[in-house]
């Protein structure tokens, strides 16, 4: 089982991928834009090195002549600027595995809802621009508040709460290194998260993962400690009605092998409406998550997935899991913590995880990423004290900088 494996160094997740691939049996070939280090090497038979992953052609040239004359059975990629390259290279050499028209419906936001939508799928109201002026036709009928996303984002880069026509005069500037954008309806509700691991786009593994607050408020408000946390109780009416709305949109969208990541919203009303998909693992440790849940590698599970169609972890869910990522106030290096110690002394049993940054220790930029100055994971077999824990962590303990 020969397998190319596209961006194996980063992000640092994908570490834990390449390991998975080697630990099921297959000779792992890797493409990256840097050097692996000497543990990441243990895992790759063959490493090619190239100037950007961004430059689709070029790195599609190279590997076709680096892989002259040798036989592959998968070309993979679980990051998402990465996954059309990946399906471009599949159909250059014929190698199964989802198309790039396939693809494209878990990219292209605007394409996702309209093939969602034709199989009944509720999903929030949009359209695609290309201009300032189509922007402000697509707010004028799709109404205010509204989101305005790129096309081919992820996460929630680039993505704006407009609530006005004065709102979308503030963010033009914003978006003006993006292309192409997607204006949505705005959805008022909990979000939470459907992530899977399919064989041949059947879910073998499904985890529920709520926000709080939304995504889009996690990264546009510096104050806030983002809280995501793994329901252990799936069966949950609620809940079973996120899953039910998933599987929908798995079968909508063709989906194959490989891990999935969803958002949708429940409304106060108690309707489900579908936010979006990507045919990639969540990232800001969301495999961890689903991990702790249940006391299992999914990161070997689904390289067990992709290459031998098996799955062999319990998908039995134990806990329920708490991740809190923390921004420290003020610039520089980490001054000092407040509150950790004491944190510790009341749910030390049930901490899992810590990566705070300690004193000494540079600031990191939160916008660039939600991992930010480090979090705490706890887990705990009931709701009401998982959530307690993550809310006293995310009130009770406060990181400086200076």
């Amino acid at each position: 089982m020969r397998v190319v494996f596209l961006s194996p160094r980063y992000p640092n997740e994908m570490r834990q991928f390449t390991r998975g691939l080697a630990e099921v049996g297959a000779t792992v070939l890797g493409v990256g834009d840097g050097a692996p280090d000497a543990e990441l090497r243990h895992y790759m038979a063959d490493y090619l090195e190239v100037p950007s992953l961004f430059d689709e052609a070029d790195v599609i040239r190279r590997v076709r002549a680096w892989l002259r004359g040798r036989h592959v059975d998968h070309i993979l990629a679980n990051w998402e600027p990465l996954v059309i390259t990946a399906a471009r290279l599949r159909e250059l050499f014929g190698i199964p595995g989802m198309s790039v028209d396939t693809v494209r419906g878990f990219r292209d936001k605007q394409l996702m809802k309209e093939r969602v939508a034709a199989a009944g799928v509720r999903v929030p109201k949009s359209a695609r621009a290309k201009s300032v002026d189509e922007v402000k036709a697509a707010l004028e009928e799709i109404g205010y508040p509204a989101i305005v996303k790129p096309i081919s984002g992820a996460g929630s880069a680039d993505t704006y709460r407009i609530a006005s026509p004065a709102g979308f005069d503030g963010i033009k500037p914003l978006l003006r290194h993006v292309d192409e954008v997607s204006v949505e309806e705005f959805i008022t509700g909990e979000e939470l998260t459907y992530d899977t691991l399919c064989i041949g786009g059947e879910p073998v593994y499904e985890s529920v993962t709520q926000y709080l607050p939304n995504a889009l408020e996690m990264r546009s408000q510096e104050w806030v400690s983002p809280i995501m946390i793994s329901v252990r109780d799936l069966t949950q009416p609620h809940i079973q009605s996120g899953i039910e709305l998933g599987r929908r949109v798995l079968k909508a969208l063709n989906m194959g092998d490989g891990m999935t990541h969803m958002e949708w919203f429940r409304k106060p009303d108690g309707e489900v409406v579908f936010g979006e998909i990507a045919c990639r693992p969540g990232g800001a440790c969301v495999v961890d998550l689903m991990n702790y849940t249940s006391d299992i590698d999914l990161f070997r599970e689904w390289a067990r997935a992709v290459c031998w169609h098996a799955f062999e972890a319990s998908p039995d869910r134990k806990y329920n899991v708490g991740i809190v990522f923390k921004r420290a106030l003020g610039q520089g290096r980490i001054s000092g913590i407040q509150g950790l110690t004491e944190y510790y002394q009341r749910y030390r049993p049930y901490i899992v995880e810590d990566t705070l940054l300690r004193p000494g220790a540079h600031r990191r930029d939160w916008k660039a990423t939600l991992l930010s100055d480090g979090y705490i994971v706890v887990r705990h077999p009931d709701w009401h004290y998982a959530r307690d824990m993550t809310f006293a962590a995310a009130t009770g303990v406060q990181l400086y900088a200076s």
